[in-house]
């Protein structure tokens, strides 16, 4: 899809792999190591209900947001950590933070800002999923969510399918960017958000009929 759409030459799948084969080229496949987020003592009544229970086709244009949390490991054991929610109509990636340290603000930070254009209405219609991760189950989140109008949802105590649209989102991210490789939290920091743009602006998906996310959300007349 991106040759096409950069170059306007059309490859099909046979070819792509014969290219690899002559070539040596070796696509990296991810190895399930999905970072696992506990609840805290005590905080387990907080949970909120699984309200999609996998169905995440929105009812209206804009209904359904996907978020959580993952760990991006670099050189010298070093990790980043990246919090990010995927709107589920277009599959644009709303809101991200990155931070050396996986605290409250990870989420929290700016969240504001992706909702407070919307009406009361509008945000009262909307849903947020995530795992029954410590961050999810904080009054602070919770708080916001309750401010804002917009309903909670959560998934199943360890079963990441239940949140599997922006699970599916960091294994693409985890595939693309060779965060690995770097030294420093800015070079993790600089790669992220670069790919952020790309995902959102650049990159084009099948499921949204070879439009990136951004295009797909301004045939919805979904203007973020």
């Amino acid at each position: 899809m991106l040759i096409y759409r950069r170059y306007k030459r059309t490859i099909n799948m046979k070819k792509i792999k014969r290219i690899k084969r002559d070539f040596g080229l070796i696509t990296v496949v991810r190895k399930k190591n999905k970072m696992r987020l506990v609840f805290k003592a005590g905080e387990e009544h907080k949970v909120a209900p699984n309200i999609l229970k996998r169905d995440f086709i929105p009812i209206t244009k804009r209904t359904y947001f996907s978020t959580d949390v993952t760990e991006l490991p670099y050189l010298g054991g070093r990790k980043a950590y990246l919090s990010a929610m995927k709107d589920l109509a277009t599959n644009e990636i709303v809101h991200f933070n990155i931070l050396q340290r996986p605290t409250g603000d990870l989420v929290t930070t700016n969240l504001e800002h992706v909702f407070e254009k919307y009406s009361f209405l509008i945000r009262s219609q909307m849903i947020v999923h995530s795992d029954q991760g410590v961050h999810y189950t904080s009054e602070e989140f919770r708080e916001k969510l309750e401010k804002l109008g917009i309903t909670q949802s959560m998934s199943r105590k360890g079963n990441c399918l239940d949140n599997s649209p922006i699970e599916s989102f960091f294994g693409h991210l985890k595939d693309e960017v060779g965060f690995r490789s770097c030294k420093t939290f800015s070079e993790v920091k600089n790669k992220i958000e670069k790919y952020m743009d790309y995902y959102n602006n650049e990159r084009p998906q099948w499921g949204l009929e070879r439009k990136t996310p951004a295009e797909a959300g301004v045939e919805l007349n979904l203007v973020y």
